[in-house]
Protein backbone atom coordinates (compact mmCIF):
# COMPACT_ATOMS: atom_id res chain seq x y z
CA UNK A 1 0.00 0.00 0.00
CA UNK A 2 1.19 3.29 -1.12
CA UNK A 3 -0.03 6.04 1.00
CA UNK A 4 0.66 10.01 0.18
CA UNK A 5 -0.17 12.69 2.05
CA UNK A 6 -0.54 16.46 1.26
CA UNK A 7 3.18 17.62 0.37
CA UNK A 8 4.42 19.44 -2.84
CA UNK A 9 6.73 16.18 -3.12
CA UNK A 10 3.44 13.84 -3.47
CA UNK A 11 4.27 14.33 -7.59
CA UNK A 12 7.60 12.28 -6.73
CA UNK A 13 5.39 9.55 -5.48
CA UNK A 14 4.29 8.84 -9.30
CA UNK A 15 7.66 7.99 -9.52
CA UNK A 16 8.14 5.78 -6.79
CA UNK A 17 4.62 4.02 -7.77
CA UNK A 18 6.04 3.39 -10.90
CA UNK A 19 8.97 1.59 -9.76
CA UNK A 20 7.25 -0.83 -7.98
CA UNK A 21 5.13 -2.10 -10.12
CA UNK A 22 7.40 -1.77 -12.82
CA UNK A 23 8.92 -4.51 -10.89
CA UNK A 24 6.24 -6.65 -10.69
CA UNK A 25 4.54 -5.45 -7.15
CA UNK A 26 0.81 -4.48 -7.00
CA UNK A 27 0.31 -1.08 -5.35
CA UNK A 28 -2.67 0.00 -3.58
CA UNK A 29 -2.02 4.23 -3.39
CA UNK A 30 -4.10 5.52 -0.41
CA UNK A 31 -4.03 9.61 -1.00
CA UNK A 32 -5.40 12.15 1.65
CA UNK A 33 -7.25 14.51 0.78
CA UNK A 34 -4.85 17.31 0.99
CA UNK A 35 -2.75 14.71 -1.66
CA UNK A 36 -5.08 15.04 -4.37
CA UNK A 37 -4.62 18.76 -4.38
CA UNK A 38 -1.26 17.92 -5.90
CA UNK A 39 -1.87 14.71 -7.94
CA UNK A 40 -5.11 13.57 -9.17
CA UNK A 41 -7.17 10.76 -8.39
CA UNK A 42 -7.17 9.96 -12.19
CA UNK A 43 -3.26 10.19 -12.07
CA UNK A 44 -2.75 7.36 -9.13
CA UNK A 45 -5.58 4.83 -10.56
CA UNK A 46 -3.60 4.98 -13.91
CA UNK A 47 -0.37 4.24 -12.81
CA UNK A 48 -1.28 1.55 -10.48
CA UNK A 49 -4.62 0.11 -11.99
CA UNK A 50 -5.99 -0.01 -8.90
CA UNK A 51 -9.38 1.88 -7.61
CA UNK A 52 -8.12 4.61 -5.46
CA UNK A 53 -10.28 6.06 -2.61
CA UNK A 54 -9.73 8.85 0.27
CA UNK A 55 -12.79 8.10 2.14
CA UNK A 56 -13.46 5.72 5.08
CA UNK A 57 -17.16 5.70 4.61
CA UNK A 58 -16.87 4.10 0.44
CA UNK A 59 -17.51 0.89 0.18
CA UNK A 60 -18.14 0.58 3.85
CA UNK A 61 -19.54 -3.13 3.64
CA UNK A 62 -16.04 -4.24 2.96
CA UNK A 63 -14.14 -2.20 6.39
CA UNK A 64 -11.67 -1.10 3.67
CA UNK A 65 -9.35 0.14 6.13
CA UNK A 66 -9.17 -3.22 7.96
CA UNK A 67 -8.94 -5.13 4.46
CA UNK A 68 -5.97 -2.81 3.01
CA UNK A 69 -4.41 -3.15 6.21
CA UNK A 70 -4.40 -6.97 6.41
CA UNK A 71 -3.90 -7.52 3.00
CA UNK A 72 -0.66 -5.05 2.54
CA UNK A 73 2.83 -6.72 2.93
CA UNK A 74 4.16 -3.12 2.95
CA UNK A 75 2.76 0.06 3.99
CA UNK A 76 4.78 2.60 1.87
CA UNK A 77 4.37 6.58 2.72
CA UNK A 78 5.70 8.77 0.16
CA UNK A 79 5.87 11.68 1.45
CA UNK A 80 4.85 12.17 4.97
CA UNK A 81 4.25 15.32 5.93
CA UNK A 82 4.43 16.83 9.86
CA UNK A 83 0.79 16.50 9.89
CA UNK A 84 0.80 12.99 9.45
CA UNK A 85 3.68 12.62 11.51
CA UNK A 86 2.09 13.68 14.34
CA UNK A 87 -1.31 11.96 13.47
CA UNK A 88 0.08 8.29 13.10
CA UNK A 89 2.46 8.87 16.38
CA UNK A 90 -0.89 9.69 18.42
CA UNK A 91 -2.96 6.92 17.09
CA UNK A 92 -5.28 9.10 15.13
CA UNK A 93 -8.02 7.35 12.45
CA UNK A 94 -9.63 10.82 10.90
CA UNK A 95 -9.20 9.23 7.38
CA UNK A 96 -8.90 6.08 5.10
CA UNK A 97 -4.70 6.40 5.30
CA UNK A 98 -4.46 6.73 8.98
CA UNK A 99 -7.27 4.29 9.76
CA UNK A 100 -5.52 1.81 7.33
CA UNK A 101 -2.05 2.59 9.16
CA UNK A 102 -3.23 1.32 12.77
CA UNK A 103 -4.45 -1.68 11.26
CA UNK A 104 -1.43 -3.05 9.08
CA UNK A 105 0.41 -5.76 10.60
CA UNK A 106 3.40 -5.55 8.19
CA UNK A 107 6.41 -3.00 7.89
CA UNK A 108 5.40 0.66 7.67
CA UNK A 109 7.92 2.31 5.75
CA UNK A 110 7.66 6.15 5.96
CA UNK A 111 9.82 9.02 3.88
CA UNK A 112 9.04 12.27 5.18
CA UNK A 113 9.29 15.78 2.99
CA UNK A 114 9.21 19.08 4.84
CA UNK A 115 10.39 22.65 5.22
CA UNK A 116 13.61 22.49 7.76
CA UNK A 117 11.74 24.20 10.31
CA UNK A 118 9.64 22.04 10.35
CA UNK A 119 11.38 18.77 10.61
CA UNK A 120 13.89 20.46 13.05
CA UNK A 121 11.10 21.79 15.71
CA UNK A 122 10.94 19.69 18.67
CA UNK A 123 7.52 18.24 17.77
CA UNK A 124 8.68 16.49 15.20
CA UNK A 125 11.75 14.90 16.38
CA UNK A 126 9.51 13.69 19.55
CA UNK A 127 7.08 12.40 17.09
CA UNK A 128 9.55 10.50 15.01
CA UNK A 129 10.64 9.17 18.05
CA UNK A 130 7.69 7.53 18.97
CA UNK A 131 6.98 5.95 15.30
CA UNK A 132 10.88 4.66 15.16
CA UNK A 133 10.31 2.99 18.65
CA UNK A 134 6.95 1.35 17.79
CA UNK A 135 8.96 -0.22 14.89
CA UNK A 136 8.35 2.23 12.13
CA UNK A 137 10.69 2.94 9.44
CA UNK A 138 11.34 6.47 9.26
CA UNK A 139 13.84 7.27 6.54
CA UNK A 140 15.95 10.20 6.94
CA UNK A 141 15.29 13.00 4.52
CA UNK A 142 17.68 14.61 2.24
CA UNK A 143 19.66 17.89 2.47
CA UNK A 144 18.99 20.12 -0.73
CA UNK A 145 16.55 21.99 -2.76
CA UNK A 146 13.05 22.94 -1.03
CA UNK A 147 9.75 24.83 -2.13
CA UNK A 148 11.22 28.35 -3.62
CA UNK A 149 14.10 29.14 -3.05
CA UNK A 150 14.75 27.69 0.12
CA UNK A 151 16.91 25.18 0.84
CA UNK A 152 18.07 22.38 3.89
CA UNK A 153 17.52 19.19 5.32
CA UNK A 154 13.55 18.03 4.46
CA UNK A 155 13.89 17.41 1.26
CA UNK A 156 11.95 13.67 -0.17
CA UNK A 157 14.59 11.50 -1.05
CA UNK A 158 15.33 10.12 -4.94
CA UNK A 159 12.31 7.79 -5.56
CA UNK A 160 14.89 5.35 -6.80
CA UNK A 161 16.14 4.73 -3.78
CA UNK A 162 13.38 4.93 -1.76
CA UNK A 163 11.73 2.00 -4.48
CA UNK A 164 15.30 0.16 -3.68
CA UNK A 165 14.52 0.16 0.67
CA UNK A 166 11.36 -0.65 -0.27
CA UNK A 167 11.74 -3.40 -2.21
CA UNK A 168 14.47 -4.45 0.39
CA UNK A 169 11.89 -3.98 3.22
CA UNK A 170 9.82 -6.51 1.86
CA UNK A 171 12.30 -9.13 2.30
CA UNK A 172 13.86 -7.57 5.40
CA UNK A 173 14.01 -8.84 9.02
CA UNK A 174 13.55 -6.46 12.04
CA UNK A 175 16.78 -7.15 13.70
CA UNK A 176 18.59 -3.73 13.05
CA UNK A 177 15.60 -1.98 14.15
CA UNK A 178 16.65 0.73 16.19
CA UNK A 179 20.36 0.25 16.00
CA UNK A 180 23.32 2.48 14.36
CA UNK A 181 25.11 1.24 12.27
CA UNK A 182 28.35 2.63 10.09
CA UNK A 183 29.25 1.38 6.72
CA UNK A 184 32.53 2.06 4.04
CA UNK A 185 31.90 1.87 0.51
CA UNK A 186 34.44 2.94 -2.68
CA UNK A 187 38.36 3.29 -2.91
CA UNK A 188 40.51 5.39 -1.22
CA UNK A 189 42.99 7.95 -3.71
CA UNK A 190 46.45 8.56 -2.42
CA UNK A 191 47.68 11.72 -4.10
CA UNK A 192 50.85 11.51 -6.65
CA UNK A 193 50.54 15.08 -7.59
CA UNK A 194 47.81 17.59 -8.51
CA UNK A 195 46.75 15.34 -11.12
CA UNK A 196 47.34 11.67 -10.50
CA UNK A 197 46.74 9.03 -7.34
CA UNK A 198 47.11 5.87 -6.86
CA UNK A 199 43.62 4.03 -6.20
CA UNK A 200 41.78 0.93 -6.88
CA UNK A 201 38.60 -0.81 -8.91
CA UNK A 202 36.62 -0.44 -6.31
CA UNK A 203 32.77 1.51 -6.83
CA UNK A 204 30.91 1.32 -3.43
CA UNK A 205 28.43 -1.11 -5.12
CA UNK A 206 28.86 -3.38 -1.69
CA UNK A 207 28.65 -0.69 0.44
CA UNK A 208 25.84 0.84 -0.71
CA UNK A 209 23.89 -2.22 -1.01
CA UNK A 210 24.54 -2.78 2.75
CA UNK A 211 23.61 0.27 3.90
CA UNK A 212 19.86 0.30 1.62
CA UNK A 213 19.29 -2.88 3.44
CA UNK A 214 20.03 -1.42 6.84
CA UNK A 215 17.69 1.37 6.50
CA UNK A 216 15.37 -1.31 5.11
CA UNK A 217 15.69 -2.93 8.56
CA UNK A 218 15.17 0.17 10.79
CA UNK A 219 18.71 1.09 11.39
CA UNK A 220 20.48 4.65 11.44
CA UNK A 221 23.39 4.71 8.99
CA UNK A 222 26.35 6.42 8.35
CA UNK A 223 27.97 5.65 5.48
CA UNK A 224 32.04 7.04 4.74
CA UNK A 225 32.04 7.11 1.05
CA UNK A 226 35.46 6.98 -0.48
CA UNK A 227 35.02 8.50 -3.70
CA UNK A 228 32.10 6.80 -5.02
CA UNK A 229 30.37 8.28 -7.98
CA UNK A 230 27.13 6.01 -7.15
CA UNK A 231 24.28 8.49 -5.97
CA UNK A 232 24.05 7.94 -2.12
CA UNK A 233 21.38 5.77 -0.56
CA UNK A 234 17.90 6.92 0.59
CA UNK A 235 17.87 8.12 4.23
CA UNK A 236 21.31 7.49 4.89
CA UNK A 237 24.05 10.35 6.70
CA UNK A 238 26.58 10.61 4.06
CA UNK A 239 30.47 11.20 5.44
CA UNK A 240 33.02 11.77 2.26
CA UNK A 241 36.85 10.98 2.14
CA UNK A 242 39.46 10.62 -0.33
CA UNK A 243 42.30 9.23 1.75
CA UNK A 244 43.30 6.18 3.14
CA UNK A 245 44.03 9.00 6.41
CA UNK A 246 40.79 10.57 5.97
CA UNK A 247 39.02 6.96 6.06
CA UNK A 248 40.83 5.90 9.06
CA UNK A 249 40.12 9.20 11.18
CA UNK A 250 36.50 9.10 9.49
CA UNK A 251 36.21 5.78 11.10
CA UNK A 252 37.55 5.91 14.58
CA UNK A 253 35.45 9.02 15.01
CA UNK A 254 32.10 7.43 13.95
CA UNK A 255 32.85 3.66 15.64
CA UNK A 256 32.25 4.47 19.14
CA UNK A 257 28.30 4.27 20.08
CA UNK A 258 27.32 2.56 16.90
CA UNK A 259 26.18 -1.35 17.13
CA UNK A 260 28.41 -2.88 14.07
CA UNK A 261 30.44 -1.40 12.08
CA UNK A 262 31.12 -2.89 8.26
CA UNK A 263 34.40 -1.89 6.45
CA UNK A 264 33.22 -2.63 2.68
CA UNK A 265 35.31 0.19 1.33
CA UNK A 266 39.16 -1.00 -0.22
CA UNK A 267 41.51 1.66 1.26
CA UNK A 268 44.87 1.68 -0.29
CA UNK A 269 47.73 -0.41 2.25
CA UNK A 270 50.21 2.20 0.63
CA UNK A 271 50.86 5.69 -0.27
CA UNK A 272 53.55 8.20 -1.96
CA UNK A 273 55.64 8.91 0.84
CA UNK A 274 54.95 12.50 -0.54
CA UNK A 275 52.74 14.06 -3.37
CA UNK A 276 54.42 16.17 -5.76
CA UNK A 277 53.29 20.04 -5.40
CA UNK A 278 53.60 20.27 -9.33
CA UNK A 279 52.05 17.71 -11.86
CA UNK A 280 55.01 15.73 -12.55
CA UNK A 281 56.38 15.58 -15.28
CA UNK A 282 58.37 13.70 -18.56
CA UNK A 283 62.29 13.67 -18.71
CA UNK A 284 63.55 14.29 -22.09
CA UNK A 285 65.70 11.49 -21.43
CA UNK A 286 63.23 8.96 -20.87
CA UNK A 287 64.17 9.03 -17.40
CA UNK A 288 61.81 7.74 -14.76
CA UNK A 289 62.11 8.85 -11.35
CA UNK A 290 61.42 5.88 -8.38
CA UNK A 291 58.11 6.22 -6.52
CA UNK A 292 58.80 5.80 -2.55
CA UNK A 293 55.70 4.21 -1.03
CA UNK A 294 54.71 4.14 2.83
CA UNK A 295 52.26 1.83 4.89
CA UNK A 296 48.96 3.36 5.24
CA UNK A 297 47.55 2.99 8.56
CA UNK A 298 45.34 -0.23 8.99
CA UNK A 299 41.91 0.51 9.51
CA UNK A 300 40.21 -2.54 10.82
CA UNK A 301 43.00 -3.53 13.02
CA UNK A 302 42.95 -0.16 14.75
CA UNK A 303 38.71 -0.61 15.23
CA UNK A 304 39.72 -3.78 16.98
CA UNK A 305 41.93 -1.84 18.93
CA UNK A 306 39.77 0.72 19.98
CA UNK A 307 36.74 -1.43 20.93
CA UNK A 308 38.92 -3.28 23.83
CA UNK A 309 37.13 -5.55 25.84
CA UNK A 310 33.80 -3.58 24.91
CA UNK A 311 30.91 -5.59 23.73
CA UNK A 312 30.27 -3.36 20.70
CA UNK A 313 30.41 -2.85 18.05
CA UNK A 314 30.06 -5.80 15.93
CA UNK A 315 33.13 -5.13 13.58
CA UNK A 316 33.35 -6.74 9.41
CA UNK A 317 35.50 -6.84 7.42
CA UNK A 318 36.48 -7.27 3.72
CA UNK A 319 39.44 -9.06 1.84
CA UNK A 320 39.95 -8.64 -1.39
CA UNK A 321 42.50 -11.19 -2.74
CA UNK A 322 43.53 -13.28 -5.67
CA UNK A 323 45.84 -16.09 -4.18
CA UNK A 324 49.59 -16.51 -5.04
CA UNK A 325 52.19 -18.84 -4.04
CA UNK A 326 51.76 -18.57 -0.88
CA UNK A 327 48.39 -19.28 -0.15
CA UNK A 328 44.59 -19.64 -2.06
CA UNK A 329 42.02 -16.91 -1.36
CA UNK A 330 40.80 -18.61 1.84
CA UNK A 331 44.01 -19.26 2.97
CA UNK A 332 44.88 -15.28 2.73
CA UNK A 333 41.52 -14.44 4.23
CA UNK A 334 42.10 -16.73 7.29
CA UNK A 335 45.18 -15.07 8.17
CA UNK A 336 43.73 -12.02 7.77
CA UNK A 337 40.87 -12.61 10.20
CA UNK A 338 43.39 -14.15 12.57
CA UNK A 339 45.59 -11.04 12.48
CA UNK A 340 42.73 -8.84 12.50
CA UNK A 341 40.15 -9.57 14.95
CA UNK A 342 37.45 -8.77 13.73
CA UNK A 343 34.19 -10.43 13.98
CA UNK A 344 33.19 -11.76 10.60
CA UNK A 345 35.25 -11.13 7.16
CA UNK A 346 33.90 -11.18 4.04
CA UNK A 347 36.77 -13.13 1.32
CA UNK A 348 36.56 -11.97 -2.02
CA UNK A 349 37.93 -13.34 -5.00
CA UNK A 350 38.89 -10.43 -7.27
CA UNK A 351 41.31 -11.64 -10.13
CA UNK A 352 39.86 -12.07 -13.36
CA UNK A 353 37.68 -8.31 -13.15
CA UNK A 354 35.45 -10.11 -11.00
CA UNK A 355 33.58 -8.23 -7.59
CA UNK A 356 34.62 -4.79 -8.34
CA UNK A 357 32.04 -2.30 -10.21
CA UNK A 358 29.68 -5.17 -10.69
CA UNK A 359 26.48 -5.61 -8.87
CA UNK A 360 27.05 -9.35 -8.68
CA UNK A 361 29.76 -11.12 -6.42
CA UNK A 362 31.11 -14.64 -5.14
CA UNK A 363 32.12 -14.52 -1.39
CA UNK A 364 32.95 -16.35 1.36
CA UNK A 365 31.87 -14.89 4.83
CA UNK A 366 34.41 -16.22 7.81
CA UNK A 367 33.59 -15.72 11.42
CA UNK A 368 35.50 -15.86 13.97
CA UNK A 369 33.98 -18.97 15.66
CA UNK A 370 35.20 -20.94 12.83
CA UNK A 371 32.05 -21.12 11.18
CA UNK A 372 32.82 -20.73 6.77
CA UNK A 373 29.74 -19.40 4.84
CA UNK A 374 29.80 -19.54 0.58
CA UNK A 375 27.88 -16.87 -0.72
CA UNK A 376 28.24 -17.99 -4.48
CA UNK A 377 26.91 -16.04 -7.37
CA UNK A 378 24.62 -13.85 -5.76
CA UNK A 379 23.57 -10.09 -6.39
CA UNK A 380 25.47 -7.71 -4.08
CA UNK A 381 21.94 -7.02 -2.37
CA UNK A 382 21.37 -10.68 -1.36
CA UNK A 383 25.27 -10.78 0.20
CA UNK A 384 24.25 -7.55 2.18
CA UNK A 385 21.07 -9.59 3.61
CA UNK A 386 23.36 -12.56 4.62
CA UNK A 387 25.77 -10.53 6.02
CA UNK A 388 23.37 -8.38 8.09
CA UNK A 389 21.37 -11.62 9.43
CA UNK A 390 25.02 -12.80 10.79
CA UNK A 391 25.70 -9.33 12.15
CA UNK A 392 21.91 -9.50 13.96
CA UNK A 393 23.17 -12.55 15.07
CA UNK A 394 26.65 -11.55 16.62
CA UNK A 395 24.46 -8.64 18.34
CA UNK A 396 22.20 -11.03 19.81
CA UNK A 397 25.27 -13.19 21.47
CA UNK A 398 25.89 -12.36 25.41
CA UNK A 399 29.38 -10.36 25.38
CA UNK A 400 33.08 -11.53 24.31
CA UNK A 401 34.42 -13.53 27.19
CA UNK A 402 38.50 -12.16 26.81
CA UNK A 403 41.66 -13.15 28.77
Amino acid sequence: MLGVSGGVAAYKACEVLRGLTETGHDVRVVPTRSALQFVGRATWEALSGQPVTVEVFDDVHEVAHVALGRSADLVLIVPATADLLARMAHGRADDLLTATVLTARCPVLVAPAMHTEMWEHPATRDNVAVLRARGTVVIEPDTGRLTGTDSGKGRLPDPAGIVQIARAALAAKSELHGRRVLVSAGGTREPLDPVRFLGNRSSGRMGYALATTAVARGAEVTVLAANVSLPAPAGVRVVHVETTADLHRAALAEAPGADAVVMAAAPADFRPAGAAAHKIKKSSDGAVAPLELVQNPDILADLVCQRGEAAAPVLVGFAAETGDDAGDVLAHARAKLARKGCDLLVANDVGAGRVFDRDDTDATVLERTGAEHPVRAAAKTELAAFLWDLVAKHLAEPPRQHG
